[in-house]
């Protein structure tokens, strides 16, 4: 049983690393021809809905997926619940939402949105006939089959959002590549799904599932919430060109910090609910993916914000050098996203909803009251603000799981500090060494390769046991 479950969560996390890394990287390619044929305005645009998409999704799916995931042996009947209120509950939300486009556009004082919103709003239309299909896989660990879906529609739907770009149709291009990328996920979720629907329909299982999901349903519209608060305020009180400029430094962090959160969304649950009555072994598997974790999202993202004026002006130009400024920033608190996914996915494995639904309740409102403060003191003062409450609020899940687990503070440090410290070390000697460097490129690339170097070696000296365990399960699969 502990073989078979460490070679699933290997494999899981191999296929998520992959799946994470590619549509990352993808990404990262498209989002520069992106970034350099369309403005801050046209981003701006896209930020100042996106919100509403949001969480209109999330109403849509209702936490289901993890409610489902949270079952030892979920039936065809519960999937088949699931689905078909999915359906119900997104077109009623699309029709609500099409009546209140009018009013979102007058609430940033822009006109445009109302067409713009109504196009966008059909991406959680397409997303409610995929959300049984992607729990099955989800529950399956199925995350070879994900990926391959994830990396699929990324490729196909960035490159028509390329080729609208360069026709001209601005912010246009940005909602149908969303809107495209959704439902290519969900076809390819029914490609790869063993589970089919039947028109026998009966709400009873969802309803049920809904009394445990209902809190996750309000966790998630908070969190969508905060991680957008600024999008709100900056569409509202600032132009659409801020908050294009600070979307853009958002979406940068979001695609480094979501090479290790999607790599670790994809097993932590699943595996934590299989060990969840073997109270010592729990802690194992947690400090283990904690561990990974930290190994691998603090170079990433401090190394990020190490170089981020150098490659946001190499890749899509100097127009977005404010952004760069302000990517430098987010990247401190996308360091530590990925550690709090672990710990509140332990959370969610104990079936602490109620815990969880409340840590993001005061997470929001302390942001909400936080950002509205500092609003006269500008953009940047928002954003480090932002960062802070978010690095502080990841000591507050470990103190949510510690005594789930006897999750002591002295672990949490000897699992994480190390790897902090190091990585933070190396980015500041990287930075001092190579100041001189006049050409941005050969910045770039030096900054990058000396930090990698440096990064690996400490690992490789302090003969760090992560390090190992990665070595040796790549050389097995090779």
């Amino acid at each position: 049983m502990a073989e078979t479950l460490k070679e699933k969560t290997a494999r899981g996390l191999l296929w998520g690393g992959l799946n994470s890394g590619l549509q990352q990287l993808l990404g990262l390619l498209f989002g520069i021809v992106l970034g350099r044929l369309l403005s801050p305005d046209d981003y701006g645009m896209i930020a100042m809905i996106a919100i509403f998409s949001l969480v209109a999704n999330e109403l849509q799916n209702s936490g289901f997926k993890v409610a489902l995931a949270n079952l030892r042996e979920p039936r065809a009947e519960d999937y088949n619940s699931v689905f078909w209120t999915n359906i119900a509950i997104g077109a009623v939300l699309y029709v609500v939402l099409f009546a209140a486009a009018p009013l979102i556009a007058a609430y940033y004082h822009e006109p445009r949105l109302t067409p713009l919103a109504r196009y966008a709003f059909l991406g959680f239309v397409f997303a409610s006939f995929g959300t049984a299909q992607s729990a099955y896989l989800f529950k399956n660990l199925r995350a070879k089959q994900q990926a391959k879906a994830a990396m699929t529609a990324t490729v196909l739907s960035s490159s028509v959002g390329v080729a609208m770009a360069a026709l001209g149709y601005s912010y246009w291009s940005l909602a149908t590549q969303t809107n495209l990328y959704i439902l290519l996920c969900t076809l390819l979720y029914w490609h790869y799904s063993d589970w089919r629907p039947t028109l026998k329909i009966d709400f009873g299982p969802a309803r049920r599932m809904f009394r445990f999901s209902c809190k996750l349903l309000a966790s998630s519209i908070v969190t969508d919430v905060n991680n957008n608060i600024l999008n709100i305020l900056l569409g509202r009180f600032y132009t659409a060109h801020d908050a294009g400029n600070y979307n853009q430094a958002w979406q940068w962090n979001y695609k480094a910090s979501y090479l290790v959160q999607g790599m670790m969304a994809q097993v932590a649950q699943p595996v934590l609910v299989d060990v969840q009555d073997e109270r010592e072994r729990q802690l194992r598997v947690l400090r283990k993916m904690m561990r990974f974790a930290a190994f691998v999202a603090f170079p990433l993202l401090f190394g990020f914000a190490l170089v981020a004026q150098e490659f946001i002006v190499v890749a899509i130009g100097a127009k977005w050098l404010e952004s760069a400024r302000l990517l430098q920033v987010l990247c401190v608190g996308g360091a530590f996203a990925p550690l709090s996914v672990v710990l509140y996915n332990m959370l969610l494995s104990r079936r602490k909803s109620s815990t969880y639904m409340w840590a993001n309740i005061a997470l929001c409102v302390c942001q909400l009251v936080l950002m509205t403060l500092l609003r006269p003191y500008g953009i940047r003062v928002m954003v480090i603000a932002f960062t802070a409450v978010g690095v502080a609020w990841f000591f507050v899940w470990w103190a949510c799981v510690r005594p789930l687990v006897g999750y002591r503070l002295s672990m949490l440090l000897a699992d994480v500090l190390p790897f902090a410290l190091a990585a933070g070390g190396v980015m500041l000697f990287t930075g001092w060494a190579t100041a001189s460097i006049p050409q941005l490129w050969l910045l770039l690339l030096v900054r990058v390769s000396l930090a990698a170097m440096l990064y690996i070696g400490i690992m490789w000296l302090a003969r760090a046991q992560i390090l190992k365990e990665c070595l040796r399960f790549l050389n097995k699969k090779h």
